[in-house]
């Protein structure tokens, strides 16, 4: 793997905007039209603050943000492992938000990298704990 890594680095911190029109096209995608991604008047009512992104939805921006890196930094790996736990939700209300991800070296070994990742919208934690583990491609795979 390239290029030299160090545990507590960060490695990559980027923000993405996150609108209902995304959810909507998630949710076509996906099958999942569960009204409370989708209608603020089911997501009140189930006690939720505005329509919410599909938990799903918002590790595919983790993921993004983990490939986008390796492509950019010239690392050679993929992702192996990937875990996280939902904290908060994404609340998205009608003018959107934005998730902010950041990736910050926690362990190397070997041919492994793991990542610690923050996931941020509205001012709240939206995975905690969230980890990647990163395996180098080998040449003879």
């Amino acid at each position: 793997m390239t290029p030299q890594l160090e545990v507590g680095h960060t490695v990559f911190s980027t923000s993405y905007p996150v609108e209902r029109a995304d959810l909507a096209r998630y949710a076509d995608a996906s099958g999942d039209r569960n009204p409370i991604h989708l209608d603020e008047a089911a997501a009140k009512a189930a006690g939720l603050p505005d329509v919410i992104a599909h938990g799903m939805y918002t590790m595919g921006l983790v993921s993004r943000a983990i490939l986008e890196w390796l492509a950019s930094a010239g690392v050679d790996a993929r992702i192996t492992e990937f875990s996280a736990r939902f904290a908060k939700p994404v609340v998205v209300p009608v003018g959107g938000t934005a998730v902010a991800i950041e990736g910050k070296v926690r362990k190397v070994e070997g041919d492994t990298v793991e990542v610690a990742i923050t996931a941020v919208s509205g001012g709240d934690k939206v995975l905690a704990p969230a980890r990647a583990t990163l395996t180098a491609n080998r040449a003879d795979a």
